[in-house]
């Protein structure tokens, strides 16, 4: 086989969904995010393990996204919309029971007009200044809102990465004045806002990148491994160069492999001359620009010739790659091409 080869550890995914459940409030309920494609990953494979594991709650992107989910899940679960109603999506948002998150007055009157009746939720901006109610639109529609029942009150936290970042109490304490008394339940926080304790949990939690094995969750299980095959093997002399552009230059003898990927698969070129492939536990730096569909891997100090190396794996998760790339985890995981052959461990 000479494509790159990703896994996806299923049951990594639920260990981090059930450890950030528990780490939930004993009577808050702990959610999914799967958005993107299940960051990615697959959100078919990704939706079915949650499930399996007891996850009732899901929130995705866009409506599309959840009629995605909704396919692969059937009517038993609740799907949530962080977009809200968008022009378009009425006949999706009714036929197939998605929950939008309403952020403005619009979306609401579009709501309540298109389907009367239909579930809804409320996103709040409380400072991030990104999707949700300005405080002032919510409390001049409070009233007619919860005359309409909303199931779910949400905001987001921006900075619940950064326990001591002072925007964490700020929104805290702004979204609870928001939500006092209103018998509705809230949702504040993310995987970043679980690790911030009890205070942020309310009802609902959100966990979405702690589950892929990322930052902030830093006893997240890994859940993907990447391989890249080996197509070439070559000795070059010292003065000779890798790659595109001459960027590397042998100061000796070296041994070059080629490996099959590349950006087309996700492996983005800043990342080159920081990171290294792994043979087993030892190391083989890249040598030269990553390019399209082929990346040159030093393997000088190997005592056989490997049949692929290993990118992403217990050797080096997700966010070095991504300090290495200048990025965060995240970005890592949803820029991960269709080229790439996946493999899922059942959970």
């Amino acid at each position: 086989m000479s494509t790159a080869r990703l896994t996806v550890d299923l049951g990594a995914l639920v260990a981090n969904w059930r450890a950030l459940d528990a780490a939930s409030s004993s009577a808050t309920e702990t959610g999914a995010v799967i958005k993107a494609n299940g960051y990615g990953l697959g959100v078919e494979h990704v939706a079915r393990a949650l499930a399996k594991a007891g996850a009732r709650k899901f929130f995705v992107a866009v409506a599309e996204e959840g009629a995605a989910v909704r396919e692969t899940l059937g009517p038993e679960v609740e799907i949530n919309v962080f977009a809200g109603h968008m022009r378009g999506d009425t006949d999706m948002i009714g036929d197939l029971n998605l929950r939008p998150m309403i952020n403005s007055v619009d979306q609401m009157l579009r709501h309540v007009e298109a389907l009367p009746g239909h579930p809804f939720g409320i996103q709040l901006d409380t400072g991030m200044n990104r999707l949700g109610m300005e405080p002032a639109d919510w409390l001049a529609v409070r009233d007619t809102a919860l005359e309409l029942s909303p199931t779910l009150i949400m905001s987001h936290l921006a900075c619940a990465d950064e326990p001591d970042h002072a925007m964490n109490t700020r929104q805290l304490r702004l979204f609870k004045e928001l939500t006092a008394g209103l018998g509705v339940p809230c949702s504040l926080s993310a995987t970043g806002g679980i690790l911030l304790g009890p205070e942020y949990h309310f009802d609902v939690t959100r966990p979405g990148i702690g589950l892929y094995g990322g930052l902030p969750f830093e006893e997240a299980a890994p859940v993907v491994r990447l391989d890249l095959p080996v197509i070439q093997v070559r000795e070059i002399q010292a003065g000779e160069s890798v790659g595109y552009g001459n960027t590397w230059v042998a100061n000796d003898r070296a041994i070059i492999a080629t490996v099959s990927g590349g950006y087309a698969e996700g492996i983005h070129r800043i990342i080159g001359p920081k990171t290294s492939l792994y043979a087993g536990d030892i190391p083989c730096p890249i040598r030269g620009r990553i390019s399209m569909d082929s990346i040159g891997v030093d393997i000088t100090h190997l005592t056989e010739e490997p049949q692929g190396l290993t990118l992403l794996g217990p050797q080096q998760g997700i966010d070095l790659i991504a300090d290495n790339a200048g990025t965060i985890g995240y970005e890592v995981l949803t820029s991960l091409g269709e080229r790439l052959t996946r493999r899922y461990k059942p959970a």
